[in-house]
């Protein structure tokens, strides 16, 4: 299905990424120290903080995947989001002013201070290459539906879209990066909204339509509610959210560098409740088009081409069903989201090289010297994550991409593990620690291995690593739930057979609360 955008449409969409580019100008002539560049001297109102926070959680992966996961079964997809904001309102009380008062810019820098080098060096490596497997991703995603919208080659709108991120993170650092992700998050919302409206103007009988069948074939449900860990089950998402909760407000820089953005925790911790209650009902707003559009189609029975995937069904109903205008505000949403999930993480990995790399090996190095080196970083990851985008286009996504993520799974094994030790034993100690990472990634590795299958020259599908009966056959989303629980019980447990003195209080939560008594009294 390729179709060719109207000139209205597609003049909203240039408006909105020439924003982006204004944006970036404007807040240039502020960008003269580190603290301004990757904290906007923390000045930015909470509200906005909050905001950024979620525009950066719901990218354009979220537009697209939700309402076709929705639309091919039902919302189990939502259970991990619904985890969010149950774990981490208990948390963001005293996350955020950790991360104010001790953990700091990085949380890899923190990580070194508490178990030594390696944990510094082990945990950031694992954050950049997530996040150039998740940039890259997000292009191509965003590039194929955007070619099928407008009928332009896909590697031509990567490229703009790629530079359009490299230009705003380059000239305007976090403080615009802030203020366009407000931006872009009112559009994501705006575009949501507006496609439920329209898919409810055309079925036939409107909501109640929608909301009838949506009951009788069971689309809005979070089943199967077997206690089976080898199935995408409920508690499979249930156990697998805890610990997405943990590492995404806890140790995922792209979230946790925003708490430095805010004025004074009261502010920072206003802004992480804004945002992750924002979240979920955006995710279920998303998973919602989904169960609009299988309505609407079931009723209209013979109006999808033939043989199309679940995932290409919303982008075809934008192209053929929206009117003028309305077609255009939502290629822009999803363009929005795009660049706000992709301009933070630039500007984080950049954060992360200055921090964890450039001033841990260069010792002495000016303000002004860390400044240039982010800056340079900023063209060199934007570069490189269009590349990898332009790799997904000509080897094909899906080998790519599942060859990266388990990759990934393997190398990046345990980081909440590591948090959880560090904040919560003054008993655990760099020993214990590397021989948890060291067991979580053996494991990882197995896991992988052993339920990993590749293509044959003959078409058969074969493991990687075929053990019989010793094979890994619980769900993949189950690795995010051992791997941080063997470096946790691990690394406790191996820490007991090395005598160290108990690490500084300051470096944990209890001395957080301790100086919070303190305070009070």
């Amino acid at each position: 299905m390729e179709t060719s955008i109207h000139w209205i449409d597609m003049t909203i969409v240039i408006l909105s990424l020439l924003l982006a580019v204004g944006v970036g100008v404007y807040f240039s002539r502020k960008q003269n120290s580190t603290e301004a560049y990757y904290a906007a001297n923390g000045n930015v109102p909470a509200w906005a903080v909050g905001m950024s926070m979620f525009a950066t959680i719901i990218s354009s992966v979220t537009f697209l995947a939700y309402p076709g996961a929705s639309y091919a079964g039902n919302w189990i997809l939502l259970v991990q989001g619904l985890m969010v904001p149950i774990v981490l309102v208990g948390m963001i009380w005293f996350i955020v002013p950790l991360f104010r008062k001790v953990i700091r810019l990085s949380t890899y820098e923190y990580f070194e201070r508490r178990f030594g080098p390696f944990a510094r060096l082990y945990s950031s490596l694992a954050f950049v290459l997530e996040h150039f497997s998740k940039m890259g991703t997000i292009l191509y995603l965003m590039g194929i539906a955007m070619a099928t919208f407008t009928g332009i080659d896909i590697v031509y709108i990567i490229i703009f879209i790629g530079i359009i991120v490299i230009i705003l993170t380059y000239l305007g650092g976090m403080e615009a990066i802030i203020w366009m992700d407000v931006v872009q998050g009112f559009l994501l919302i705006l575009g949501g909204v507006l496609t439920v409206g329209m898919l409810f103007y055309l079925t036939d009988g409107g909501a109640s339509t929608i909301f009838s069948v949506a009951k009788e074939y069971n689309k809005i449900d979070f089943g199967p509610y077997d206690w089976d860990l080898t199935q995408m089950t409920f508690i499979v998402l249930v156990l697998n959210g805890i610990f997405y909760a943990v590492q995404k407000y806890g140790t995922d820089q792209s979230i946790v560098q925003r708490y430095l953005t805010a004025k004074d925790d009261k502010s920072a911790k206003k802004a992480s409740y804004m945002g992750v209650l924002m979240s979920v009902p955006a995710w279920a707003l998303f998973m919602f088009v989904g169960t609009c559009l299988f309505v609407y189609y079931h009723i209209n029975s013979g109006a999808l081409p033939e043989g199309i995937k679940s995932d290409e069904v919303f982008p075809f109903f934008i192209a053929t069903e929206l009117p003028i205008g309305i077609t255009g505000l939502i290629i822009a949403a999803l363009a929005a989201g795009a660049i706000s999930s992709i301009d933070s993480d630039v500007n984080c990995i950049s954060a992360i090289i200055v921090e964890d790399y450039y001033g841990r090996f260069k010792k002495n190095v000016t303000d002004k010297q860390k400044l240039r080196v982010g800056r340079i970083s900023v063209l060199v990851i934007g570069i490189l994550s269009i590349l990898i985008a332009l790799i997904y286009v000509s080897w094909g996504g899906e080998g790519v991409l599942g060859t990266l993520f388990g990759l990934y799974a393997i190398v990046s094994a345990g980081i909440v593990g590591i948090f959880l030790l560090g904040l919560f034993s003054r008993r655990a100690n760099w020993q214990g620690l590397y021989i948890g990472i060291a067991a979580a990634v053996l494991f990882t590795a197995y896991a992988v291995l052993t339920s990993s299958k590749f293509e044959t020259a003959g078409g058969e599908k074969q493991l990687l690593l075929d053990l019989g009966s010793w094979n890994f056959t619980h769900h993949k989303y189950m690795l995010g739930v051992y791997s941080h629980l063997i470096v946790l019980i691990v690394g406790y447990v191996a820490s007991l057979f090395f005598k160290t003195p108990p690490a500084d209080k300051e470096l944990t939560v209890y001395g957080y609360l301790e100086e919070r008594k303190k305070e009070k009294n």
